[in-house]
């Protein structure tokens, strides 16, 4: 896909430059509109210029006619030659007159007009030279005043028709006034209607960059203040497809991280807590369990009926407060990582058959799924997947069923345990891997902590729902290979 000089750009980027491009091409079109007003005014008033000066021309042509009849009239009254140096300078004027209006005719019929004028000119000067001057010498007066009427004729068809040049001229003049009045109004229309629209336009791209940054930009403050104050709920709700809205999301995420890992620092203070006690502890009451377990079981080969009974209980008893130290201690050594691979299927399996044969499966029904191969500590790993069945069929009860099913997706081990239980509640699923918290009637509350510790040990971790459709769920998620040793 071939790239645009703009794919790089974010969002806000695109609409700030859309904004301020709108300025300033309005700017720009008003600016361009004034110029060529003023280029058409400026070439208008230039025509109007020249046509001002073929009217002078045409004038002056008109009186150059009458200054040539004038020589010839005083040619007939002085009744001699003296005058026709005179009369030679008036008819050059004359045509040089009308050479430059044959260049400054338009129309054809102005064109026409400098022709006809061309031609009286040429017929006034052969009655002139050919006529009049002849018959002057000759004292033919009569002859004279005929051709001198005639000669008048010739003069005033070039007057009329100088006069029609003017009236051309005229009209070309206010032909062109008129356009520049016409380009003048709607020039300052233009300008007016673009210098008006041109803040509106100002506020509005203000108001589009205030919705889309600035409130934006206040709400993400809004939302990191409230973080930095440790509200760990803030929550930036900004579904906008700009760049606002990614970093609203990555926001939500950093919080939804934080969240969690501040409850991670808690569960690790707490085991931090307990792991402290049970060092400091463990021994001191595993020597007196000790010694109390010795001679309860001494006492008990000796005992009969009730008194055997009794002692049972407190042999079973003090094992279970040995377990309970045991788990304390399990929480409080370092979890080593191995690089060993370790088949989930066939670990599943073991535990399975151990937990048969210890009566804990009776009357459940359990079934495994699937293959996943990982690389860890194999016996803290079927630790792991021994707590997560026990508890299922514990929860399932005589009748229910298991399920464990493996798999392997995206370079990630996933372990699922699923149960015909009851199901979890909301309180429940909020504490279910905290010390000491059970809801078994006998359970220690140490074997799903003790399990999360071995997970995340392993760079995974173990997530708790209710199941679609009933029961519970349990998702061991491990990385194919461990980061490595994690205290």
């Amino acid at each position: 896909m071939a790239s645009t000089p703009f794919s790089g750009w974010s969002g806000t980027a695109r609409k700030l430059l859309l904004g301020f491009g709108a300025l300033v091409v309005t700017f720009g079109l008003a600016s361009w509109l004034a110029l060529a007003g003023l280029a058409r005014i400026q070439a208008a008033t230039a025509r109007m210029l020249g046509e001002e000066e073929s009217v002078r021309l045409a004038l002056e042509l008109a009186s150059a006619v009458r200054d040539q009849y004038a020589h010839q009239a005083h040619t007939i009254i002085i009744g001699d030659e003296s005058h026709l140096g005179f009369y030679e300078q008036a008819e050059q004027r004359v045509l040089r007159l009308t050479e430059q209006l044959r260049k400054r005719a338009g129309s054809g019929g102005e064109r026409a007009a400098v022709e006809d004028i061309e031609a009286a000119s040429a017929e006034l000067d052969v009655i002139f030279r050919r006529s009049i001057v002849p018959a002057v010498v000759k004292g033919d007066v009569r002859f004279v005043r005929a051709e001198h009427a005639r000669a008048q004729l010739v003069v005033t068809r070039i007057q009329d028709r100088a006069e029609e040049l003017v009236a051309a001229f005229e009209a070309r003049i206010a032909a062109a006034r008129a356009e520049v009045d016409a380009v003048e109004r709607r020039t300052y229309r233009w300008i007016v209607a673009l210098l008006v629209g041109a803040p509106l336009l100002a506020a509005a791209v203000s108001l589009a960059i205030g919705r889309s940054i600035a409130r934006p930009l206040a709400a993400l403050q809004a939302g990191t203040a409230r973080l930095a104050a440790g509200d760990l709920e803030a929550h930036l709700a900004l579904d906008r497809r700009d760049e606002f809205g990614a970093l609203a999301r990555q926001f939500n995420a950093m919080t939804a991280a934080l969240k969690e890992h501040q409850a991670r620092l808690v569960q690790s203070e707490k085991l931090a807590g307990v792991g402290r006690l049970a060092a400091g502890v463990a021994h001191e009451i595993n020597n007196p369990l000790g010694v109390i377990l010795g001679y309860t079981r001494l006492m008990k080969k000796r005992a009969d009926g009730a008194l055997r009974e009794d002692l049972g209980v407190i042999e079973e008893e003090t094992l279970r407060a040995k377990e309970i130290v045991e788990g304390l201690l399990d929480l409080s050594r370092p979890v080593q990582v191995g690089r060993e691979a370790v088949d989930l299927r066939a670990a599943a399996e073991e535990v399975v058959a151990r937990l048969r044969e210890a009566a804990v499966l009776d009357g459940v029904e359990v079934m495994v799924a699937g293959d996943a191969i990982v690389e860890g500590h194999p016996s803290k790993l079927r630790q792991v997947l021994t707590n997560l069945v026990r508890n299922a069929a514990e929860a399932a009860g005589p009748g229910g069923a298991v399920a464990v099913s493996l798999g392997e997706e995206a370079g990630e081990a996933r372990v699922a345990v699923r149960d015909s239980g009851p199901g979890l509640g909301p309180a429940a699923q909020a504490r279910l891997f905290e010390p000491f918290f059970t809801t078994k009637e006998r359970g220690t509350g140490l074997g799903l902590a003790i399990s999360r510790a071995i997970a995340r040990a392993h760079g995974g971790e173990i997530e708790a729902a209710d199941a679609p459709g009933g029961g519970a769920i349990f998702q061991l998620r491990l990385p194919r290979r461990p980061e490595g040793v994690i205290a």
